[in-house]
């Protein structure tokens, strides 16, 4: 695994902030960038009554190996909002 792709803040205060083994946990999307794609963004996202996006059930931005990737093949997407 290339090294820019995994990244731990094992002295954050919320580590680890998702059901998922400590050793594959990945940081480096710790806000993750599809947020703004709603329910298009190929997560878990549950909506609260407001319309609040939760994704406090939703790991796979934080998978060791294939967080970065799955974020990756999806910023196209994002970049796109950024234009219309």
């Amino acid at each position: 695994m290339a090294n820019y792709k995994f990244v731990q803040n094992t002295k954050c205060e919320y580590f680890p902030c998702h059901q998922l083994k400590e050793e594959d946990f990945n940081c480096l999307f710790c806000y993750c960038p599809l947020y703004a794609l709603k329910d298009k963004c190929g997560g878990n996202p549950q909506f609260l009554e407001d319309g609040t996006k939760d994704c406090s059930d939703c790991v796979l931005p934080h998978y060791k190996e294939k967080g970065f990737d799955f974020i990756m093949n999806r910023i196209q997407d994002i970049l796109e909002l950024g234009k219309k």
